[in-house]
């Protein structure tokens, strides 16, 4: 499932994905890993990568304007085992860099949800998600969709399913 439609669609997603991610990370089969990295401008390809277990997230962009702003990767998989999660964001909240492109990929699991947000969630502010027109949802990818995007990104989060073993 992607990212729902409407307003009370994205309004009852933006409450309970916190809340699932939350028990993901709460119940993890592996502990969930948290990296810090830096998303420079320049124009040039970045890539930053997170693995958990058979699980990895891959984060690629180029961003111009500003100096590198720091970033932060999370990844869990669920005590389950079922479920992955990926969420990539700036604590402070607000990018103030221009991104040219995006694209978050899954690897080892297909994704159920994901959403990406111009601005995150800090200080009394609310995530701002982007228009559903900007960005694409693949099985596997969360990317920019070109000529639509509107280059500010502060935050995705995505929920990808494992593949389940059949006895």
């Amino acid at each position: 499932m992607a990212a729902p439609s409407g307003r009370s669609g994205r309004r009852l997603w933006a409450a309970l994905v916190p809340a699932a991610l939350l028990c993901l990370a709460g119940q993890a089969a592996e502990e969930p890993s948290t990296a810090d990295f830096d998303v420079r401008p320049g124009g040039e390809i970045h890539t930053f990568s997170r693995s958990l277990g058979d699980y990895t997230c891959t984060f690629t962009y180029s961003a111009q304007g500003g100096t590198n702003e720091q970033w932060q990767m999370n990844v869990a998989v669920s005590e389950d085992n079922q479920l992955f999660s990926c969420s990539i964001w700036r604590p402070q909240g607000k990018s103030y860099l221009f991104f040219t492109q995006f694209k978050a990929e899954v690897k080892g699991a297909k994704i159920e949800y994901a959403m990406a947000y111009s601005q995150a969630a800090v200080g009394g502010q609310s995530d701002i998600p982007l228009k559903q027109e900007e960005f694409e949802i693949t099985e596997t990818t969360v990317s920019h969709r070109e000529g639509k995007f509107r280059f500010e990104l502060s935050k995705l989060m995505i929920v990808a399913k494992t593949p389940r073993d059949e006895l």
